[in-house]
């Protein structure tokens, strides 16, 4: 009788790290998709701002891609520093403030902080039934 409840324990505790395998592979897939996603925003509207200038002033463009006695850093190397510098910015606040959120709550662990935040805020409803309201109607929002 004793070794079925190994048997069985053993089962539930490899189905159970399989189940933990599956759930960081899919943090991994969501996070792999979410920055793929980001950067190719990012790209797109960087390059539709800079064609966007290009096509406005052909002239000025061309005078601020290349350095010249006036102006001895050309634009773009300016601009590439000052997105640097935000970007680094950027994300050291937002780390920054997620480690102090993370603190406060005194969390240790993802889980742990989904079930805090669970319990601090209301549920959203999965369904526009159980919410209570109708769908919105956009076209006559906008009419």
């Amino acid at each position: 009788m004793a070794a079925a409840a190994d048997g069985n324990m053993s089962v539930t505790v490899e189905e159970e790290a399989e189940r933990d395998e599956e759930a960081k592979l899919r943090i991994l897939k969501g996070a792999a998709f979410l920055t793929t996603v980001a950067s190719a925003g990012m790209m797109a509207g960087f390059g539709s701002t800079l064609a966007l200038a290009k096509k406005k002033s052909p002239a000025w463009f061309s005078k601020g891609v290349a350095a010249t006695a006036a102006a001895p850093e050309s634009g773009a190397s300016v601009a590439l520093r000052a997105l640097g510098w935000g970007s680094l910015y950027a994300w050291c606040g937002v780390g920054l403030l997620s480690l102090t959120v993370w603190k406060v709550l005194g969390v240790h662990s993802l889980s742990e902080f989904r079930h805090k935040m669970q319990s601090l805020f209301p549920t959203v409803p999965k369904t526009p039934e159980a919410a209570g309201s109708e769908p919105v109607d956009w076209d006559s929002v906008f009419k």
